[in-house]
């Protein structure tokens, strides 16, 4: 049988569905369309002198060397994130999920990092990894390791991929949870009765049911590097050194706030968004064709 929800009144859906549509318009559709509108104009820092300027915004950052590279840059810390914060993640569920006793508590403890805001997971990452008080960095000392992300342009990056990632690990790890504790377990039963080891239970029967989830927190953790690891690395880096660390996101916070080039920086925002909303695309388009929804 199938059941629908019939509104009395064909204005109460909108009426619900306002508040939503108002975030949305006010803090992404206006900004959104401010920033395209100035990537067509050059202007100076006050507003004193403004003129159209077509598209040569858009060339003029499209041949700088140094937005070519810092693409590149993004491209890699993102991945990485993704990847580092996505497998620790689903081997914390597949753990959380066997625990009987305290499972609340361990859940919880797990959420923790999350709640965090990432200035401060930035600053946390800082303190234990700074060359000269850092815990972390003086164990790394005494084995020989010579870690100085202050002056190293690969430290400094593994740097804000590991407090990014340890960020994202959390959310990550309570879709993983969720995921795993709606598998049916007579799936996993059958097969260990037929035989099968706890490995290949999980990677012929547990990992394609997770799929819908793993897919899931594939576009929103690649979006999750594009836009919101800018607190990790203005807390940690501020882009440095030498600019190891400056992704899209933090350069068009350089470019318009401290080199007051507005068009500039007004491009580089509309092009980020385009490369996220392509990034979504293709993986919607080819990706989730291969994902199992059990």
């Amino acid at each position: 049988m199938d059941r629908r929800v019939v509104f009395p009144h064909k204005g109460l859906p909108l009426l619900l569905l306002a508040p939503q549509l108002a975030v949305t318009l006010i803090f992404f559709f206006w900004p959104g369309g401010q920033a395209l509108y100035m990537s067509f104009l050059q202007q100076d820092a006050f507003g004193s002198s403004v003129k159209f300027a077509g598209l040569d915004n858009f060339v003029l950052v499209l041949s700088d060397p140094g937005y070519l590279d810092a693409m590149w840059r993004t491209l890699y810390f993102s991945l990485a994130v993704t990847v580092l914060a996505m497998v620790p993640a689903l081997y914390l569920a597949v753990k959380a999920d066997r625990v009987i006793k305290g499972a609340t508590a361990y859940t919880t403890a797990m959420l923790v990092p999350y709640a965090i805001a990432p200035a401060i997971a930035g600053v946390l990452w800082l303190f234990m990894f700074n060359p000269s008080i850092g815990v972390v960095a003086w164990g790394l000392k005494a084995l020989g390791v010579d870690w100085n992300p202050t002056l190293d342009g690969a430290d400094a990056m593994w740097l804000v991929i590991l407090a990014s990632a340890w960020k994202q690990v959390a959310y990550n790890f309570l879709f993983f949870l969720a995921g795993l504790q709606a598998i049916p377990k007579s799936l996993l039963e059958a097969a260990a009765i037929d035989g099968a080891k706890r490995m290949r239970r999980f990677w012929t029967i547990v990992f394609p049911l997770l799929s819908p989830t793993t897919f899931f927190l594939l576009v929103v953790g690649l979006v999750y590097a594009f836009f919101d690891t800018f607190g990790v690395i203005s807390a940690i880096t501020q882009g440095g050194p030498a600019a190891a660390t400056e992704t899209l996101v933090y350069k068009v916070y350089k470019d318009g706030v401290h080199n007051l080039d507005l068009g500039s920086s007004a491009v580089q925002s509309v092009v980020l968004m385009a490369i996220v909303i392509a990034l979504t695309t293709l993986q919607f388009r080819f990706v989730e064709r291969r994902v199992h929804y059990g």
